[in-house]
């Protein structure tokens, strides 16, 4: 069986589990297995939330046996005050969140899929959150580029004083981040499921001229300084960057190769 046909045919079987135990309302698949199921292939998971009736969520977080009673589990994972991660003995994985209806008007969401529900509960408008996510796209080029710049020259002071990692993080990880909340303005963006809580999500198919130089910004913890020149450049090539603070970039770079 293909792996798109499992997970949806294990989202179905734990709808049944609900629906044997009670106490559930609803099973809303999200992400991938939500509204965009799509975009599904051989490396998706299993992203789903349980909603439950008053005074019901703790046995569905304190007690596994309802996943258990579809596929057993071969590992789970507490990883937050309501929900796991878990592995089934199929190597499917999954994570989840088991809520009450009114703890959902805090919650911030998109894509939901209704994959089962109580014949008597009638509100399927909660597959989608109705709180408003931000973006992680900037309207200008000015502050993430800016930010970005002194990513480049903080990350660099701090590889020459040998805190290589805190380098690496800011020159290939706090930089490119903000190169890539403006580059929606830099290139036309490809349609393919952009993500509200991640930008560098299928930033591959989204952005192809980027993907073929994204590398050279990210070489490696061994090639911080590299990197950080290969951020410059680029940024340079897009906006006027102020002179001395590109030198003094570049004179940090050349100190550290």
């Amino acid at each position: 069986m293909l792996k798109k046909e499992l997970l949806l045919q294990r989202l179905g079987e734990i709808g049944k589990s609900l629906e044997r135990k009670g106490g559930a309302l609803l099973l809303l698949g999200v992400g991938s297995v939500g509204a965009e199921t799509e975009r599904m292939d051989e490396f998706s998971d299993l992203d789903f939330f349980v909603i439950v009736k008053p005074g019901e969520k703790n046995s569905y977080i304190d007690r596994l046996d309802w996943l258990e009673d579809v596929h057993p589990l071969a590992y789970s994972f507490k990883n937050s005050d309501v929900g796991y991660k878990v592995l089934f003995e199929d190597g499917i994985f999954g994570e989840y969140a088991v809520f009450e209806e009114w703890e959902l008007a805090n919650a911030s969401y998109t894509g939901g899929r209704v994959i089962w529900k109580d014949p008597a509960y009638g509100n399927t408008e909660i597959a989608n959150s109705a709180n408003p996510i931000p973006s992680p796209k900037r309207d200008s080029l000015d502050f993430p580029l800016n930010e970005a710049l002194t990513n480049l020259y903080v990350g660099l002071g701090r590889y020459a004083r040998g805190e290589r990692l805190s380098a690496a993080r800011f020159i290939q990880g706090y930089a490119v981040d903000r190169i890539l909340s403006v580059l929606h303005l830099l290139e036309p963006e490809v349609d393919y499921f952009p993500d509200p809580f991640g930008n560098e999500r299928r930033v591959e198919k989204r952005f192809p001229r980027f993907a073929e130089i994204v590398g050279d910004m990210v070489q490696g913890y061994g090639r911080v300084p590299e990197s950080a020149l290969c951020i410059l450049s680029f940024i340079e090539e897009v906006y006027p960057v102020n002179r001395r603070l590109s030198e003094e970039i570049r004179r940090l770079a050349k100190l550290t190769c």
